[in-house]
């Protein structure tokens, strides 16, 4: 299923992306090794118990990049032309393995593009949940998409 174009999306639109998505050990390990990332409380569990969470804290830029990707097939695919940013990342809650994920995501913002009338710029608002309805992360994402005709 294609993302949408540009001018098919209204300002207050709102999408729950399915599936949703269990994070699992492998997934914190891995995205914290291949991105270098040796903080104890993501990759030590002797470590993470003796802190106040008493566990591993899944690697906050893995729930980021795992919203993003969430979202992708209902918003952007095949119509993208770039991401131009990412704001106001906040982790109000953590996130630990085991948890199941849904991401949903709202239009803040439509504009034309100036510099590029075939396109448009798109602010969505994502969210990430937890099976217990909290929220993990959320982010604006700006985004250059292109029109339909």
């Amino acid at each position: 299923m294609p993302g949408r174009y540009y001018d098919e999306w209204q300002v207050g639109d709102r999408i729950t992306h399915q599936p949703s998505r269990t994070v699992t050990e492998t997934d914190n390990l891995m995205f914290s090794a291949m991105t270098h990332n040796t903080q104890p409380l993501h990759i030590d569990a002797e470590t993470a118990k003796q802190s106040e969470f008493g566990q591993i804290l899944v690697n906050s830029t893995f729930t980021f990049s795992l919203a993003v990707g969430l979202s992708v097939a209902d918003t952007t695919i095949g119509t993208l032309i770039a991401n131009l940013g990412f704001d106001k990342v906040v982790t109000p809650k953590p996130t630990f393995i085991g948890d199941t994920l849904t991401c949903s995501s709202e239009v803040l913002e439509l504009r034309d593009s100036k510099s590029r009338p075939e396109t448009g710029i798109v602010t969505f608002k994502h969210e990430l949940t937890n099976q217990r309805g909290e929220t993990v992360l959320s982010c604006l994402r700006t985004v250059m998409l292109k029109k339909s005709g």
